[in-house]
């Protein structure tokens, strides 16, 4: 299955500009790891990093739970892969870990982070607040945020997917 990916149309509103970004980076993290078995998938960068395409994966659905649920509605929703113990948990990727895990538990974070923003309006603020600051935001800086922390991530997984097997592109 090749998975499409749409820019947000050139005339779009602001809201629908945001979330049509937001969804452009999180197709493109998709098709970074399309195609690849669960062994590439874990495969590190290079020593000592432990970055792998499954860890971002992992990594992104810590990342739309903490703001779309934590911070947003004031979900009571504990991290996935990560604790106290482990702080980095999600990109301690092991042999046990696989991509339907990975991939089902980020897809659905995202389900949920839509279904969260939907109730909010872009200046609408926060419910609860960020967990070290104890500040709140609105709703247009979490999308800008998110849109900023997927493209920076992206970045880093254009890098992965080519030393793993020579592919590139946007």
């Amino acid at each position: 299955m090749t998975i499409e990916r749409r820019e947000p149309a050139t005339t779009a509103d602001e809201r629908s500009s945001l979330e049509g970004w937001l969804d452009y980076h999180r197709t493109t993290l998709a098709q970074k790891c399309e195609g690849l078995t669960d062994a590439q998938l874990r495969t590190a960068s290079v020593q000592p990093s432990t970055l792998s395409l499954m860890g971002l994966v992992r990594h992104m659905a810590e990342v739309e739970r903490n703001w779309f649920r934590r911070v947003l509605a004031d979900e009571d929703a504990g991290p996935i892969y990560y604790s106290e113990a482990d702080p980095d948990g999600e990109f301690h990727v092991t042999e046990a870990d696989t991509w339907e895990e990975a991939y089902g538990t980020w897809q659905a974070e995202i389900g949920r982070a839509r279904e969260n923003t939907a109730r909010f309006g872009l200046d609408d603020i926060t419910v609860g607040k960020h967990r070290r600051t104890g500040e709140r935001f609105n709703l247009r800086w979490l999308y800008t945020h998110m849109i900023e922390e997927y493209a920076r991530h992206n970045g880093h997984a254009d890098l992965l997917r080519e030393r793993i097997d020579g592919a590139t592109g946007e």
